[in-house]
């Protein structure tokens, strides 16, 4: 860590609540590259050819999402929601001067990762 940069002392829930939001995240990503195109039925479509290019781009028909899909979704969604308020929203960041709290929040993002990747 350069010498310039202020350490903080985040509280273990704190940092517990950060790492589940990243968690939460991570599975709302990794669910919705599983899902149809569109959440509603759609009728795919492909675009003109253009010039100086073979390419078109197209998106087959989409089926839309299941109410099994919705629910997840939705799910998946207000726990983000749940834990960006906690993170947020938590004390400790009343107990700093409102100079550092942009750095704080930065830092704590990075806070589970291995010293060394956060040094770089």
């Amino acid at each position: 860590m350069p010498k310039n940069e202020t350490t903080f002392d985040f509280p273990a829930d704190l940092l517990d609540a950060q790492v589940a939001l990243h968690q939460a995240r991570h599975a709302s990503e990794e669910y919705a590259r599983t899902l149809p195109w569109s959440a509603e039925p759609m009728t795919g479509w492909e675009t003109d050819k253009q010039l100086h290019s073979s390419y078109r781009s197209s998106k087959a028909d989409s089926p839309g999402y299941t109410d099994e899909q919705r629910a997840e979704v939705a799910r998946l969604r207000a726990e983000v929601l749940r834990l960006s308020e906690v993170v947020s929203t938590h004390p400790f960041w009343a107990t700093l001067d409102t100079s550092v709290v942009v750095s704080a929040r930065m830092r704590l993002k990075r806070a589970h990762e291995p010293a060394a990747a956060t040094e770089a």
